[in-house]
């Protein structure tokens, strides 16, 4: 464990333990604990408890599930520290996998199908096969070949109709609704929410965007049509990923021109864009009240930006290479960063 400050931003940990590039980094909802994935095809099973004394985890928090380029899935116990369910089934490497509501799990692979799975004894429900796009179920979520890890949270993924425009892979989906899928309906601020039946739906459709090595972005309303509502361009290299913003009003894209745009997240408009990165931008996350945005970059550089006035806020150095993987708590106080220097580095504002 060490200690440094920078400016606003204090560094309080260095967690070792990957013995290689560190690929995936998750928070669980409640914020006290992350799981990592790392090019060995390992996943840390130690937990990095971020209070001072281990407390007894809730039902969502407790289990995570992981996919591997072996073609399994696995469903671990944080409390346990082993794996208790092998999700086997797919002959090629899974890239994307999602927990559903209800005690389901749904799996992507390279073999052009998606899979449902049981969660308490791993049967395998449905199988979905797209024999005609190769690509689509590895598009499902980031395309990466590397391991993919989620906390067992309420996210519904509902594979519903194709959407097609893209001239090349599509890099990155994100849904405007996803933050609140990902964490549920965890508040750090103790506040309780209603049962679902009393819970409103938002006034506007949920909105789907893709990033795509074609440089380009597609906006889309699926449940309204199979037609994208707008293109999106100005990115002059590949895009490499996109993600909305917890409120669901802005839509941040990092790409390999070395800049992250930031875009209406409900008309597309353009509305400015980020340069100060020097290398290729490989990921984005938003702070949990849409006010500022974190990018990593292969300058080994985190860099927060301030959406009110489209300026740079605070500039993270730290890290001696590059990272893949940037990711925000969702009570919005601390940052998690990780790359080919084979550890995580921990930051408070």
């Amino acid at each position: 464990m060490k200690a440094m400050n920078s400016d606003r931003h204090v560094y309080v940990a260095w967690p070792w333990g990957h013995k290689n590039w560190v690929l995936s980094i998750a928070w669980s909802p409640d914020g006290k604990h992350l799981v990592s994935g790392s090019k060995s095809g390992s996943e840390e099973m130690d937990p990095w408890y971020l209070v001072g004394t281990l407390v007894h985890l809730s039902s969502p928090c407790r289990r995570f599930v992981t996919s591997s380029k072996d073609g399994d899935a696995r469903i671990w116990d944080v409390t346990l520290k082993k794996s208790l369910i092998c999700l086997s089934g797919h002959t090629l490497a899974v890239t994307c996998v999602k927990w559903g509501g209800d005690g389901i799990i749904y799996t992507g692979s390279q073999d052009c199908t998606i899979k449902m799975w049981e969660t308490t004894q791993g049967r395998l429900i449905r199988v979905r096969c797209i024999p005609f796009m190769p690509t689509i179920a590895r598009d499902l979520m980031h395309i990466t070949n590397v391991i993919t890890v989620l906390y067992c949270v309420y996210f519904m993924f509902c594979f519903f109709c194709l959407l097609y425009g893209h001239g090349h892979w599509v890099n990155s989906p994100a849904l405007s609704t996803e933050y609140v899928l990902r964490t549920g309906a965890f508040d750090h601020t103790g506040r309780q929410y209603p049962p679902n039946e009393e819970m409103k739906k938002g006034d506007s459709p949920e909105r789907l965007v893709s990033g795509s090595d074609d440089f380009t972005m597609f906006l889309w309303e699926p449940s309204v049509s199979k037609q994208s509502k707008k293109r999106l361009t100005g990115h002059q290299q590949l895009v490499n990923h996109v993600y909305f913003s917890p409120d669901g009003k802005w839509v941040a894209s990092a790409s390999f021109d070395r800049s992250v745009r930031l875009w209406n997240g409900v008309t597309g408009q353009f509305v400015t864009a980020f340069r100060r990165h020097v290398g290729p931008v490989y990921q984005v996350s938003w702070s949990a009240d849409s006010r500022l945005l974190l990018s990593g970059s292969k300058d080994s550089t985190l860099k927060i930006w301030e959406i009110r006035t489209k300026t740079l806020k605070q500039d993270l150095p730290g890290h001696a290479d590059e990272f893949f993987a940037v990711d925000w708590s969702p009570d919005g106080e601390k940052v998690v960063s990780g790359g080919k220097e084979r550890i995580l580095k921990l930051w408070k504002g």
